[in-house]
């Protein structure tokens, strides 16, 4: 059985979100706080995005 993270129903595995945090270089774990920071314009949409697919996913996800 693949290890899940709690998303409020909806599963996560581990790797991925280890996959996540290595592509954008985020390693919370390592300090008390972190920051997210970007350059890109869209960056807070593109979050949002994600986010929101990941709390409802489609059908097809």
């Amino acid at each position: 059985m693949v290890n899940q993270v709690d998303g409020g129903g909806h599963g996560m595995s581990q790797s991925a979100v280890s996959r996540i945090w290595r592509a954008c270089a985020l390693a919370p774990h390592r300090s008390q706080t972190f920051q997210l920071s970007s350059t890109d314009p869209l960056f807070i949409d593109k979050v949002r995005d994600v986010v929101g697919l990941y709390l409802d996913p489609s059908e097809k996800a």
